[in-house]
């Protein structure tokens, strides 16, 4: 059985009032206008997002795919979340080969990733290379000290300022930034009262 842990979010052993499911079932709702066609579900966790994704955008999406690191993980997702358009495998999204393995998508969301993974840039090309000229990337992480400095997150390499997350993705036609607050997602301003960024870019 898949355990609860600080950095991981399942849905069916959490209360409907706590605010990190909420803050996480927040970020894919708000990923639905975007999506279609073939779509990546880059660090997909327990699969909820994954499952949503399908379930809302059936319409527009032709499959949606979850990855994810721990094959605990994986296997909790293929009994909790089917859904006709959805698959899940394991695999390290800063894996070089992934972009051969996987094929090109038409979108890729990544969400409270970034800031776990050590090769960042390597995980960061992944995406770029597996995007289709035209996708879209949705990918979010908490704001921190930045690269080098500690964190209060046992889990976490590092979190980035956000200086250095908006200087992330200068290959993208077009690049737009949110903030957000628990559920609420707001677009970029100058408060620094939101602890966590979320970018929406066009290759």
């Amino acid at each position: 059985m898949l355990e609860l842990t600080d950095e991981r979010v399942v849905p069916e052993k959490m209360k409907l009032t706590n605010g990190l499911l909420l803050e996480h079932l927040a970020r894919y709702h708000f990923t639905i206008p975007f999506l279609h066609g073939r779509v990546l579900d880059f660090a997909c966790g327990s699969g909820y997002g994954t499952h949503i994704m399908a379930k809302i955008a059936k319409k527009k999406v032709t499959e949606v795919v979850g990855i994810d690191i721990s094959e605990e993980t994986i296997m909790y997702a293929k009994k909790t979340y089917y859904h006709p358009k959805s698959s899940f495998i394991v695999g390290d999204v800063a894996n070089p080969n992934l972009p051969s393995n996987l094929g090109n998508f038409d979108c890729i969301v990544s969400f409270e990733t970034l800031e776990h993974v050590k090769q960042e840039e390597q995980f960061l090309l992944n995406i770029y290379n597996m995007l289709k000229p035209g996708g879209i990337l949705i990918l979010s992480t908490p704001f921190g000290q930045g690269r080098g400095y500690p964190t209060n997150e046992p889990y976490h390499v590092h979190q980035l300022s956000r200086e250095e997350f908006f200087n992330l993705f200068p290959t993208y036609d077009e690049v737009n930034f949110f903030y957000q607050k628990g559920v609420l997602v707001v677009p970029k301003n100058d408060s620094t009262d939101y602890p966590i960024g979320i970018v929406v870019c066009k290759k």
